[in-house]
């Protein structure tokens, strides 16, 4: 029996590289296909959990592609160095610029369209529903994974990079943030979740944090599924899903609730 697939998505798309495709990717490219490349000092990083659950299925299925590109590589001097101290003193160490410059020229190769440039930095915008929205409408994306004190600021502003923040606190990387905003994406592009509705009802699509869920038993622990939930009335259910995602957003987000409420008032 054959194990090929039954279907393509897309066409072999070719890219200039002095490395062997081989060592850089266990897949041929695929054209019109989202595509998430990373730079970083631990490429061994990933896919880390972005190869489970159904984004590691859409992986294998060709719905999206991964690419990353390792830091060191660039690296100068016998040692690969890609860092150095801070101008003006202080401690820590920052990423070189003509070490990153190089880096991303060549991650950057071959892509078109729409194609932002993200680093992972706490000074950025911070993560939400939209932005992800977002990223799933553009071609692909590409992610710099910041180390130490950051990056040289003129490589910020030479590239044009986007800065975006998972939340207000310091990580020692940005891998981690990387693979949350490529999990929130991903998941939003067309054939991953299979139930569109799913990515319809959640949190934050509506600007509303999610309702209570609940499955079977019926009672646990003394605790029952509310009632209207057993009453098969649809109208009855959904009136009640929204009066709770209403008051569980009010009591938890009041940001989140404020710009709901400005928003039904436009």
């Amino acid at each position: 029996m054959s194990n090929a697939p039954t279907r393509s998505h897309g066409r072999k798309a070719i890219r200039p590289t002095l490395q062997p495709r081989e060592l850089m990717t266990p897949t041929p490219e695929l054209h019109g296909v989202w595509q998430a490349r990373i730079i970083t000092l631990f490429p061994q990083a990933f896919p880390g959990v972005l190869g489970e659950s159904l984004t590691g299925k859409a992986l294998q299925d060709g719905l999206w592609q991964l690419h990353t590109t390792d830091l060191r590589r660039f690296g100068v001097g016998k040692h690969r160095n890609v860092d150095d101290t801070p101008a003006g003193g202080g401690a820590g160490m920052v990423l070189r610029p003509d070490v990153l410059g190089a880096a991303i020229e060549a991650t950057m190769q071959g892509t078109g369209g729409n194609w932002p440039l993200i680093y992972l930095s706490p000074r950025g915008r911070p993560m939400d529903q939209a932005l992800m929205q977002s990223l799933a409408r553009c071609d692909g994306v590409t992610l710099l994974c910041g180390r130490f004190e950051g990056v040289d600021e003129r490589v910020l502003e030479h590239y044009g990079i986007q800065e975006v923040s998972l939340g207000d606190f310091v990580m020692t990387g940005g891998e981690i943030a990387a693979q949350a905003l490529i999990d929130a994406t991903v998941r939003l592009l067309p054939g991953v979740l299979g139930n569109q509705a799913s990515t319809e009802e959640e949190s934050f699509s509506s600007g509303l944090l999610e309702h209570p869920q609940y499955t079977r038993p019926a009672e646990w622990k003394g605790r029952e599924i509310p009632e209207v939930l057993m009453s098969g009335h649809h109208g009855k259910v959904a009136e009640w899903r929204r009066q709770m995602s209403e008051e569980i957003t009010k009591a938890r987000r009041p940001d989140l609730w404020q710009k709901h409420v400005a928003t039904r008032d436009d």
